[in-house]
């Protein structure tokens, strides 16, 4: 390279690098906003030093990527930078030891045992004392296992900002479509929930509420909302899994049984709530949207007395 185009070279790397310091600087409010954002969602051991570094390389990345030519407004596209950094940061953790995952799978099949026995949830006394364990530890249990499958979601972090990950650049038109599959049925299997559990998910996940709110709203004490928030997450779960990984959906012990046939219902519920044209459009619906329309079905299929 001769010595003009060398030190032209230079000249636009240390433009374009002064220009990335300064979208740095002038954005670094947003790591604290999205930082804080995210930060009353998770547990309250999770170190926010640690996520406030996982916000800073997620916005130096975005600084670096920036392509004012798209016509995208910077702090829309590092914040969505941001949030994918700090998801990243939160899904890097060992939330549940594999004694964990074991004992979980314990107080589950203890919980459906007593379901179908008593014909209602059981209280976390009476799964304690199924299990003969003190009741403080389920609760705890009942904890670990929010903590671990909570973050597998993005919609914890990334609520409305699937278009702008798509659009990116960093997913290639395979990816995007599963992506946008993987999202779809997510809202999917929100949207079958049954009218607590969907209330729950959707005002402590969505529309950002506080669980003394929903206990409010639902009359019912802020530990029962914890529960059923647990509950509809491990439903959510198997829901997802029921569309996208069938062999992963975890078996009952009594396959015919009166659980057993309420999750098959609700696993079809899950594949009828939208077709597989509008799973993969780039235009696809909201939660909101999506529980709106459902809860319109429902009031038409419903007899009239």
């Amino acid at each position: 390279m001769r010595l003009g185009e060398t030190v032209k070279s230079n000249m636009i790397d240390e433009t374009r690098a002064k220009f990335e310091s300064e979208l740095v600087q002038e954005n670094l409010a947003l790591v604290q906003y999205v930082t804080s954002e995210i930060a009353h969602r998770v547990p309250s051991h999770v170190n926010r030093g640690d996520l406030v570094s996982a916000g800073m390389l997620g916005l130096a990345q975005a600084a670096r990527s920036f392509d004012p030519e798209r016509g995208i407004a910077f702090d829309r596209f590092a914040s969505t930078r941001i949030r994918g950094a700090l998801l990243d940061e939160l899904r890097g953790r060992d939330w549940a030891s594999r004694s964990v995952r074991s004992r979980a799978r314990g107080m589950q099949q203890a919980t459906d045992e007593l379901t179908n026995r008593l014909g209602r949830p059981p209280t976390a006394d009476e799964i304690a004392e199924a299990l003969h364990l003190p009741a403080d530890s389920i609760r705890k249990l009942v904890d670990d296992v929010h903590r671990a499958t909570v973050l597998n979601y993005e919609s914890l972090v990334l609520d409305g900002d699937a278009e702008e990950f798509l659009t990116a650049g960093d997913l290639g038109p395979e990816d995007a479509i599963l992506e946008r599959e993987r999202r779809s049925v997510l809202t999917d299997a929100v949207a079958a929930l049954p009218d607590r559990l969907r209330r729950v998910v959707v005002g402590y996940f969505f529309e950002e509420r506080s669980m003394q709110d929903l206990a409010d709203e639902l009359g019912v004490s802020e530990s029962r909302v914890s529960q059923l928030r647990a509950e509809a997450l491990l439903l959510l779960k198997d829901g997802m899994n029921s569309q996208l990984d069938p062999d992963l959906v975890t078996a009952e012990p009594r396959p015919n049984g009166r659980v057993a046939r309420r999750k098959a219902a609700y696993y079809a519920s899950v594949a009828g709530t939208s077709d597989p044209r509008d799973r993969v459009s780039a235009e696809g619906q909201s939660v909101h949207e999506k529980v709106a329309a459902r809860q319109a079905r429902e009031r038409t299929s419903a007899p009239t007395s």
